[in-house]
């Protein structure tokens, strides 16, 4: 093998060891009782307090490589190993839940795109209109995804076209009306919406869902369906269709598109 071919096999050795021995000296650092983990009753789970460890230098070097590797703190990375060795779930686990069952909702039009945060998701969809625009879905995370307001989403267009951002506006609006006449306790229906410059900020409301899956079906089904309407928005205004038939037409989208879906979102 060639230094460049062999590289890339050393690398994936090396981090693997670097795990394992990462994994032996936690365990012994468990029993030991050098780090201590406390069982508590009740209380804020999703707290987090500052405690001081004594670790040994390669420990932490290891701990190091293995965070960057994975784009995260020393102090996360840390946290979560132990959760996964005490077997205690994570806020980041529940949110990597919540967007793999998301990601696996998104149809051919739409494309997910990798952040460097675990609380957050952004998905591209293109529309047929002039230049191509593309729409930005970005779904932000609260930490605590038992409260009802479980994060947001926002929906942008990389555009400077006032025309085009007038456009988005003008849908946004349209889309806000029909969520409040066909489904009221929506977050557009509640009003926990924001429409601004060719954007549209809403609340992400878990309407008493409880598991992370179930919550990222619901969010990238409503992404799905919302890309839909707004797809088939722009087609009318390249065929100038008059407003009434327009949104009609979208109206009927809507509705169809919600019989074939239990909504929970």
């Amino acid at each position: 093998l060639s230094l460049h071919d062999a590289l890339p096999i050393w690398l994936s050795f090396l981090f693997k060891n670097l795990y394992s021995k990462l994994y032996n000296t936690l365990d012994k650092l468990l029993l030991c009782g050098i780090i201590k983990i406390k069982n508590r009753t009740g209380g804020d789970s999703m707290k987090r307090s500052t405690y001081s460890l004594i670790l040994m230098d390669d420990v932490v070097a290891a701990i190091d490589l293995l965070a960057e590797e994975q784009g995260t703190s020393r102090s996360n990375y840390i946290n979560q190993i132990l959760a996964e060795h005490v077997q205690c779930i994570t806020p980041e686990q529940r949110m990597q839940r919540l967007f793999s069952c998301l990601s696996r909702q998104m149809n051919a039009s739409l494309r997910v795109q990798e952040q460097g945060s675990d609380a957050m998701l952004s998905i591209l969809g293109a529309v047929q209109y002039k230049y191509r625009p593309t729409i930005r879905y970005r779904v932000e995370l609260l930490r605590d995804l038992r409260k009802e307001e479980i994060g947001q989403l926002q929906i942008s267009c990389r555009t400077q076209s006032q025309t085009l951002l007038q456009a988005m506006d003008c849908f946004f609006q349209f889309w806000v009306k029909l969520e409040c006449a066909y489904y009221p306790e929506s977050a557009c229906g509640q009003g926990l919406y924001q429409i601004q410059n060719g954007r549209m900020k809403q609340a992400l409301l878990r309407h008493g869902v409880s598991e992370e899956e179930d919550l990222g079906n619901a969010v990238g089904n409503y992404i799905c369906m919302l890309h839909a309407v707004l797809q088939s928005y722009f087609t009318g205004l390249q065929q100038q269709l008059p407003a009434p038939i327009l949104y009609h037409t979208l109206e009927q989208q809507y509705r169809s598109i919600q019989k074939n879906w239990t909504r929970t979102l």
